[in-house]
C-alpha cells in the first residue's frame, strides 16, 4: 500500500530558538492507524500542525497524495480532517448547524444524507438540534470529531482524542476510529495513554525532543525491543544468589523467594534450559514459574530515557 503522507527532513525552530522538531522523516501509508507517542513538549502537535499547513516549516517538504503541502495548499488542505485537543467550539452552536457550516468552509455541496449519517455513526444524533455547550465533555469530542470528518477527508489527524475522556468512552472511541479506517480513512492520532496505541495501532512511533527515534510496526517493535522476564518461585527463601549463578541476569527479590530473569527474545538461545539446570546444582528447589513479556509502555519508557 503506497503512502499518502510523506514528510521528508522536516525542521521546525521557532523564534525564541526552541527547536521542536529536527529532520524528521515519515511516511504514512494509506489506510493505516498511526500512533505517535512522546512526552509533553515532544514535537507531535508541531509535527500535526505543520502537516496540516496550521504551521509553517523552517525546512523541509510535506506531501499529501503527492502535492506539495505549500504549493497546492487548498488541495492537500481539503484532504486532511484535524481533531484538536482543545474543545473549539462555538458555545451556542447547535450539533448539526456547527458540522454543515464546517462542511461548507471546504467548498462542499450540502449533503444531509452523509451528515446525519455521520452524526449516526458518532452516537450524536439524537443531539443534532441541542447546543453544543449543554453537551459533556465526551459528546463535545464526539462533535470535534464529525467537523473533522464533515468535508469527506482521505487523512484523520487526532490529536489526544481521548485526553480527559473516561475510561468506557475512550474505548468507544477506539471503537469509532476502527470504524473510519475501514471506511478507508488514514488516521494518525498522538497519544498520551499507551494502551492506546498497542490496542488500535497498526504502526508506533516515538518521538522525543523533536526526532522521531522509530516508526515501526507495532507487533514488531515489542518483538524486536520487548524482553521477556521469566519469575522462579522457590520453595525455600534464600538469602544471596549461589556463585554459580552470578553469571546471569537475575534479580532476586527482597524476600529471597523470587528470582526474575531477563532475556532477548530475539536470541536463537534463551539460556533457561541452562539456568534450571544450574538452579538445581545450586540446591534450590522450583516451585513455580511464569514469563511476562515487555509491554509498548516499556519499550516507550525506555526508548525515551534512553535520549535524555
Amino acid at each position: 500500500m503506497g503512502s499518502i503522507v510523506k514528510v521528508s527532513n522536516l525542521c521546525k525552530t521557532y523564534a525564541n530558538g526552541h527547536r521542536a522538531l529536527n529532520s524528521v522523516d515519515l511516511d504514512i501509508a494509506a489506510g493505516e492507524i498511526l500512533a505517535l507517542l512522546g512526552p509533553n513538549g515532544a514535537g507531535k502537535t508541531t509535527l500535526i500542525s505543520i502537516i496540516c499547513g496550521i504551521v509553517s516549516a523552517t525546512k523541509g517538504a510535506v506531501n499529501v497524495d503527492g502535492h506539495d503541502i505549500v504549493a497546492h495548499y487548498r488541495l492537500t488542505r481539503s484532504m486532511i480532517g484535524l481533531v484538536p485537543q482543545e474543545l473549539t467550539l462555538g458555545t451556542f452552536d447547535r450539533v448539526r448547524n456547527t458540522v454543515n457550516f464546517s462542511r461548507g468552509l471546504f467548498g462542499k455541496k450540502p449533503n444531509p444524507a452523509y451528515v446525519d449519517q455521520l452524526l449516526k455513526d458518532l452516537s450524536l444524533f439524537d443531539k443534532i438540534d441541542e447546543e453544543v455547550r449543554t453537551l459533556s465533555g465526551g459528546m463535545k469530542r464526539r462533535v470535534l470529531i464529525a467537523k473533522a470528518l464533515a468535508h469527506e477527508p482521505r487523512v484523520l489527524f487526532l490529536d489526544e482524542p481521548t485526553a480527559g475522556v473516561d475510561v468506557e468512552l475512550r474505548k468507544d472511541m477506539w471503537q469509532i476510529v476502527r470504524r473510519l479506517r475501514e471506511s478507508g480513512v488514514t488516521i494518525i492520532l498522538t497519544t498520551h495513554y499507551i494502551e492506546e496505541a498497542e490496542a488500535i495501532a497498526d504502526r508506533v512511533g516515538v518521538i522525543n525532543n523533536g526526532e522521531l527515534l522509530v516508526v515501526e510496526d507495532k507487533l514488531a517493535l515489542m518483538r524486536k525491543l520487548g524482553k521477556k522476564c521469566l519469575t522462579i518461585e522457590l520453595k525455600q527463601p534464600v538469602s544471596a544468589l549461589p556463585d554459580i549463578l552470578s553469571g546471569y541476569d537475575l534479580s532476586l527479590s527482597p524476600d529471597g523467594r523470587e528470582l526474575t530473569y531477563t532475556y532477548d527474545i530475539q536470541s536463537d538461545r534463551t539460556g533457561i534450559t541452562v539456568l534450571l539446570q544450574d538452579l538445581k546444582s545450586a540446591g534450590l528447589t522450583m516451585k513455580d514459574l511464569n514469563t511476562s513479556q515487555s509491554t509498548l509502555e516499556d519499550i516507550f519508557v525506555d526508548l525515551v530515557r534512553a535520549e535524555t
